[in-house]
């Protein structure tokens, strides 16, 4: 349920955008992902390990209420489950995360000189 209320707002806000500013967003999508990419391998690199976010489901003992036909409320034990994310460090072959990033990198200025030839396309097709 927690997604689509997050989702919701976000194709509420998409729908706003002009013509131009969702023809940018688009065509410009891609450059921010390596660049995000990058981000996470620079710390990866700069840390030493890479962080992962795993979930751990547990069951977790409670008391509930419950309510008689007649109007009285009685005690039970239940069991809830609960998720939890937790972050954990993992180990990284520093070299091969190094040459990750120079091939991110690379990949970013050819996706960015791409996506100015695009952004100049949004802006000829849809003047403000």
């Amino acid at each position: 349920m927690r997604p689509a209320i997050i989702i919701l707002p976000l194709a509420f806000l998409a729908a706003c955008a002009t013509p131009r500013e969702q023809c940018i967003n688009q065509v410009t999508r891609d450059s921010r992902v390596l660049s995000a990419l990058i981000a996470e391998t620079e710390g990866n690199l700069a840390r030493g390990y890479a962080l992962e976010t795993r979930q751990e489901v547990r069951t977790v003992s409670d008391t509930c209420r419950g309510r008689n036909p007649d109007g009285t409320v009685f005690l039970f034990s239940c069991e809830e489950t609960e998720t939890v994310n937790r972050t954990v460090p993992v180990a990284i072959d520093l070299n091969a995360e190094q040459a990750k990033l120079t091939s991110l990198r690379e990949r970013l200025a050819t996706e960015r000189r791409a996506a100015d030839a695009a952004v100049a396309q949004c802006i000829a097709a849809n003047p403000e």
